[in-house]
């Protein structure tokens, strides 16, 4: 008796199941007729004058009178068919009521469970079977190499080298064969799973429930997953959650302070309200395999232009010599002054990396770098390195109040998202933004403009980089100096790649960078709470990047 027949005893064959599913079949299938004759002229007729409305509508072969007549028609028509559905739609639901009842009490039990039990032996009968070929191999190996050793050829080590590749050859083999086996099985089980929403499909007009429709997701979930690809996409965010659980239990330990907080909690997105703007802008940059170097002076040069014109009093600090008084203008008109010269700031020198980046194909890391460059020596030299000190108290309370203990500077950073997002999602620019990331070539021959695309990434950046350094500036209330802002770039670039947005280009979530974002803020947080240095931190912060890349290095390589 094989391994396979000893093994095999409460397998079903596929006529078996197939008898076990037949009175189902019948039984729903009766259900079915009479539930279809009912539709015939009533749901069915609807449908069908539906989409010849439509066609009717979109002929352009026919005249304006013609159209409206024939629309008429079946306007006609399908209010009598709509008559129809209202009066059998009692009769239809009382039919789906009695169908689904059925299955209830009886698909389970009388075939699902009895598949499933036979599957489950299949995959014992299949490992058996697996593990007895592996020791059939490994005897059959065994009794070739001592045949070989035990000759005087001269090419002795030679063959002896061509079995062991033989040998693992047929090791690959078997090991392929017993996957396609448990393939096949799981398979079989899950095509017993989708059987009955099938039947259910057919009778609710493809109309599920939340519950169904839950329960197929639940499914189709645990049947698509596959471990190795579950730890590439999510094994970071799993080393960071227990990085987060060790530091919420250290903490309290070793500080005396707890961590998991709702004020802590509060604390880290009000930090992360700003940042979240840049990470946005220089989101849609690495969509088409660039970057931004220059967002730390950006964010410097934003906080100086912001804290200069809403500064408490006369400023006490010159740019360019020349000290300003902005105190005449009402503090709504200043701090409105203030939000547009950030934005025409930023969005001006990031045109300028786009230009020649889109342009002359300049690599951005070489554009940005030049415009980092740039502005940290036009600011310093502007300013002499000095901080234009604090800005009006009211500003901060009229824009980002904290309202019963909770930020409002947080409202900021989900408007920002929320219209991202959109622009992402719902806009042209967004899905061309994706086609020129993935594929220039192919979207320059579809007809996509890569030089407005590329352009017009870098102008939304900049006006995301202008909010975010006038929020920062309310934040901080004030503060400004050319050097604010060193190291957010890299910040805000490692919180994308964290976060999903691929270097690779074409691939990334606006709730990746979210996440990302939050991530690098929470560690920060952490790590200061706990009183690590920052020069510390900033390894977390390598170790991670370098983790996150490798992962989507390893998508990439993947794919290919």
């Amino acid at each position: 008796m094989s391994v396979k027949e000893a093994t095999g005893a409460g397998i079903l064959s596929t006529q078996e199941e197939q008898a076990l599913l037949a009175p189902i079949d019948q039984y729903v299938g009766n259900i079915q007729a009479q539930i279809d004759e009912l539709r015939k002229d009533g749901s069915d007729k609807v449908t069908k004058l539906q989409s010849q409305i439509r066609a009717l509508k979109a002929d352009k072969t026919l005249t304006k009178e013609e159209r409206a007549n024939l629309i008429a028609q079946d306007q006609k028509l399908m209010d009598k068919a709509k008559q129809v559905e209202a009066a059998n739609k009692s009769q239809v639901d009382k039919l789906i009521a009695e169908a689904e009842s059925y299955l209830q009490k009886n698909y389970d039990s009388q075939y699902y469970s009895k598949v499933e039990a036979s599957t489950v032996n299949e995959k014992k009968a299949a490992k058996a079977e697996y593990e007895a070929k592996l020791a059939e191999l490994r005897v059959e190996h065994d009794q070739n190499i001592k045949a070989l050793q035990a000759t005087s050829d001269a090419n002795k080590a030679q063959e002896v080298k061509d079995e062991n590749y033989v040998y693992k050859n047929k090791l690959y083999d078997a090991k392929l064969v017993y996957k396609q086996q448990n393939a096949a099985i799981k398979d079989r089980l899950h095509a017993a799973f989708t059987q009955k929403y099938h039947y259910i499909d057919l009778l609710r007009n493809s109309k599920f429930t939340f519950k169904q429709t839950q329960k197929q997701k639940i499914e189709n979930y645990k049947y698509s997953f596959d471990r190795k690809q579950f730890l590439l996409k999510n094994g970071l965010y799993i080393v960071i959650i227990l990085i987060f659980i060790a530091l919420a239990i250290i903490a309290p330990l070793t500080k005396g302070t707890p961590l998991l907080t709702s004020q802590n909690v509060l604390n880290i997105l009000q930090q992360a309200s700003p940042r979240m703007f840049l990470a946005l802008g220089v989101a849609g940059l690495i969509l088409l395999t660039g970057t931004d170097l220059s967002i730390g002076r950006m964010v410097g040069m934003g906080m100086v232009a912001a804290t200069a014109i809403m500064h408490q009093g006369p400023n006490t600090g010159s740019i360019f010599g020349k000290v300003f008084d902005f105190t005449s203008i009402p503090i709504l008109g200043r701090a409105l002054i203030a939000l547009v010269v950030c934005i025409i700031l930023c969005t001006a020198f990031t045109s300028i990396a786009g230009f020649f980046t889109a342009k002359f194909k300049m690599h951005p890391f070489i554009s940005t770098m030049a415009n980092m460059l740039i502005i940290f020596g036009l600011v310093t030299y502007a300013t002499k390195g000095v901080s234009f000190g604090a800005i009006e108290p009211e500003i901060p309370s009229m824009f980002v109040p904290t309202v019963g203990g909770f930020p409002t500077i947080i409202i900021w950073a989900v408007v920002a998202v929320v219209v991202v997002w959109f622009i992402w999602n719902k806009t042209r620019f967004g899905k061309n933004l994706y086609a020129v990331g993935g594929n220039p070539e192919a979207a320059a021959v579809s007809g996509i403009s890569v030089f407005w695309v590329t352009f017009g990434a870098f102008v939304l950046a900049g006006i995301l980089y202008g909010f975010g350094s006038w929020l920062e500036a309310q934040r901080m209330f004030g503060s400004g100096s050319a050097a604010y802002g060193q190291g957010w770039d890299m910040d805000a670039i490692a919180a994308c790649v964290v976060g999903g947005v691929s270097f690779t280009g074409g691939i990334g979530k606006i709730s990746g960078v979210v996440t990302g974002v939050l991530i690098f803020t929470g560690m920060t947080y952490s790590l200061t709470i706990l009183g690590i240095d920052t020069n510390l931190q900033f390894v977390f912060t390598g170790i991670i990047i370098l983790a996150a890349v490798t992962l989507d290095s390893l998508k990439y390589v993947q794919k290919k």
